[in-house]
């Protein structure tokens, strides 16, 4: 990129890589708020040089006094999301040394500006906002109204942009689909916030969709899913989720060609709730080798044995293990290397964990864009602690043969419904127009 372009478009432009999931390097992707962070201070930085200077970056014309740009230094600022370094515009030539006001402001409000990094990202932003951010402690604003208007219309369409970006490019295997539920509006109930992830077939990690305030009925999360349809996403080879029946029915009904995985993590704790503490570590390890077993084959044989074995004695344990068992092993069809990362949808639900701290002693933290804030935050440091997937050549090929059954599955299953609606007797019909 040239030299000529103001550095906050370098940095978007990497935060539209980070974000698209281009971006390979562990460290990269786990820079997402920072990056957004920076993005925000820059372009601030920029504004407030573009007031005090009465013209845009390169635009000719400078008046006498006024100075002018003479390149830019880099700057450092301390986070909760650690060290952030910034390219702040230099200005020489006036009358009086240019201080940045906006650099001292920044440093003792950098919580201020994490908050519109994620806000950036996951709801866009107001010009209040922006104003709310960039306001001395005596209340003057640092920025003049034009640019907090113009920096609000940038963010605003950044935003607007990673809502409604193209996904046909990413290539998803693996989708995650999971939610937490959170006090969204205050005095309401808790409603579940929806959150879907993907692993694309490079390894990368990337963030497709959130929804707030959401219900987790076979309409709504259908909605969700056919929003990220419209917008390119493909088949995936298997998508993850909880046991929510609306979650299972939007899956079947809007993936019907790919496999559903049954998250384990949820289904263990189901079967702990069912059996005495006593007999746990026994039906523990029996449940974890047919989960873990090499095949799904193997996996069905040993099952049949923990049936057999604890039936009598812990029916309802048993009805829960028998419960939608084939989905509990659909990972087994995927490549050994990547099954325990895609058999639970704990890779999101750790995250959520400190949210929830965060919310219980935060005064006032419920609502839907609070909610949405920490929950971004929480999503944008997955990176940090996913384990990576690898695909090499085989596992591609392993990937592409499981497709293959997947969709051959599909097509016998969508033939023998059709025949079975062929089959079915005509009703409504009198005697005498039979006869």
């Amino acid at each position: 990129m040239s030299k000529r372009v103001p550095p906050s478009m370098r940095t978007r432009e990497t935060l539209s890589s980070l974000i698209e999931g281009r971006l390979s390097s562990p460290d990269g992707r786990s820079e997402l708020v920072k990056l957004a962070t920076r993005l925000i201070l820059e372009e601030a930085l920029e504004a407030e040089t573009r007031d005090a200077l009465g013209r845009d970056y390169y635009e000719r014309g400078a008046e006498e006094g006024r100075g002018y740009r003479n390149g830019c230094r880099t700057g450092r600022l301390k986070t909760a999301e650690g060290a952030i370094e910034f390219s702040a515009p230099q200005v020489a030539g006036r009358d009086e040394p240019f201080r940045s006001e906006i650099r001292e402001h920044a440093k003792g409000r950098t919580e201020a500006l994490e908050e519109l990094a994620v806000e950036m990202l996951a709801r866009g932003l107001s010009v209040r906002d922006i104003e709310d951010a960039f306001r001395a402690d005596d209340g003057r604003l640092l920025l003049s109204r034009t640019a907090v208007s113009e920096l609000g219309e940038q963010l605003w369409r950044d935003y607007q942009e990673f809502a409604a970006r193209d996904l046909s490019e990413h290539e998803i295997v693996y989708l995650f689909v999971d939610g937490i539920a959170e006090r969204v509006r205050p005095g309401q109930r808790r409603e579940p916030v929806m959150a879907a992830w993907g692993f694309t077939a490079t390894g990368a990690r990337v963030l497709l969709h959130l929804m707030a305030g959401s219900k987790e009925d076979a309409e709504t999360v259908s909605a969700f899913f056919q929003d990220m349809r419209a917008r390119g996403l493909g088949d995936p080879a298997l998508v993850v989720s909880d046991g929510a029946p609306g979650v299972i029915k939007a899956i079947e009904t809007c993936f019907p060609r790919s496999a559903r995985q049954r998250c384990l993590a949820h289904r263990m704790r189901n079967l702990a709730a069912k059996v005495p503490e006593d007999v746990w570590p026994e039906v523990k390890a029996r449940v974890q080798a047919v989960y873990q077993a090499p095949s799904r084959a193997i996996a069905r044989d040993l099952a049949k044995g923990v049936v057999e074995d604890f039936g009598r004695d812990l029916p309802s344990a048993v009805t829960c293990f028998e419960d939608d068992f084939e989905a509990c092993i659909a990972h087994l069809r995927m490549p050994v290397t990547h099954r325990r990362a895609i058999r639970t949808t704990n890779l999101l639900e750790r995250l959520f964990v400190e949210e929830r701290r965060r919310l219980k002693i935060i005064p006032n933290a419920f609502g839907e864009r609070p909610v949405l804030k920490l929950m971004f935050g929480a999503m944008t440091r997955a990176a940090e602690r996913w384990r990576s997937i690898r695909f090499t050549e085989f596992e591609r090929r392993q990937i592409e043969a499981v497709r293959q059954e997947l969709a051959a599955e599909y097509e016998a299953a969508d033939t023998t419904a059709t025949a079975a609606r062929q089959a079915r007797p005509v009703t409504g019909i009198s005697s005498s127009s039979q006869t």
